[in-house]
């Protein structure tokens, strides 16, 4: 079995049995058990160290272990499980509540949709209608910023919390009417659907608020374990400079890992805009990081999800990002 067949995992609800990557040594001080999502935001970088070898040229042993969404793998980092993991936007308030540590920004994210069944003229037309949303989750974001655009909240829709595997199948099967949603998953639902609807995309909130992508680690491996973090951050900034120069490569490598067409991520790759590592560290140094993180908070204390932030300068740890770039 190769290396890279070690490190992929079928996507399955919360954790699976983490596959060994590569690197070398054994002591605990070295091991790195890692989260991922099965898509490009989630998996390509972690492709690229793996092709790489960044993991052993950092003195790491890398496992992986794949989720469906970012509030299971803080649920593992709370509890020990991981050492760290990935988030998409829609779990940011829980960093931001204290409940794990933001250690590297990744994408702006523009996958998230409010899909909704063929012939629906726009979000007016879901009063009343069942709308599945993965909770917790960028879907739910999206959902939330649509509703208010449209002068609606959920009280004016039926919201039926689901899975994200549940609410490819019930879309499809007519089951539900609309979906706070995200690619690449859409694209199977149009496969069975082709005349779905989108009534709204991240994009059409940019200038409102921003959807950043992270990599999240438990607080005692940032405040107990800082050498190693500093090196898993030293891994990941070279994955980064290696994603932007060779992006096409990228996308191969991403494919492989997640034994999925090529075409297929190429299309997810699209609906994401790229953050390089030194554009990462003049942009936590000017304070855009952190209007971006304090906007969110703003955001999620309205919703009721985050009933107090930490503030982003508790919970990003920017120096310790930044610091992992220097000699």
């Amino acid at each position: 079995m190769t290396s890279r067949k070690r490190w992929l995992a079928g996507a399955l609800a919360g954790i699976v049995v983490a596959l060994t990557g590569c690197g070398g040594g054994s002591e605990a001080s070295n091991e790195v058990r890692f989260g991922y999502i099965g898509d490009y935001n989630g998996a390509s970088l972690l492709a690229v160290a793996e092709d790489q070898e960044l993991w052993g040229k950092h003195g790491l042993d890398a496992t992986a272990s794949v989720f469906t969404n970012g509030p299971l793998q803080v649920q593992a980092l709370g509890s020990g499980d991981l050492d760290f993991g990935y988030i998409g936007p829609g779990a940011m308030w829980l960093p931001a509540s204290g409940q794990a540590k933001v250690v590297a920004l990744n994408t702006l994210g523009n996958a998230d949709r409010v899909i909704a069944q063929p012939g629906t003229g726009g979000m007016a037309d879901l009063r009343g209608k069942t709308i599945g949303v993965p909770r917790g989750t960028s879907g739910e974001m999206i959902l939330d910023l649509a509703l208010r655009r449209a002068g609606m909240t959920e009280n004016d829709v039926k919201v039926v919390p689901m899975d994200a595997s549940t609410i490819v199948s019930a879309f499809s099967a007519k089951r539900i009417d609309a979906a706070g949603f995200w690619y690449p998953a859409i694209d199977t639902i149009t496969k069975q659907v082709p005349g779905l609807v989108e009534l709204a995309r991240n994009s059409d909130f940019r200038g409102e608020v921003e959807f950043p992508t992270a990599f999240v680690a438990g607080n005692d491996v940032v405040t107990g374990q800082q050498d190693k973090a500093r090196r898993v951050l030293a891994v990941l900034r070279e994955a980064m400079r290696y994603r932007s120069a060779n992006p096409e490569r990228t996308i191969e490598l991403t494919a492989e890992l997640l034994e999925k067409d090529p075409a297929q991520v190429r299309a997810d790759a699209a609906n994401v805009q790229v953050l390089g590592a030194e554009e990462l560290d003049r942009m936590t140094a000017d304070g855009t990081v952190r209007n971006w993180l304090s906007t969110m908070d703003s955001y999620f204390t309205g919703t009721g999800q985050l009933k107090g932030s930490t503030g982003p300068e508790n919970y990003y740890t920017g120096d310790l990002f930044t610091s992992a770039g220097r000699p």
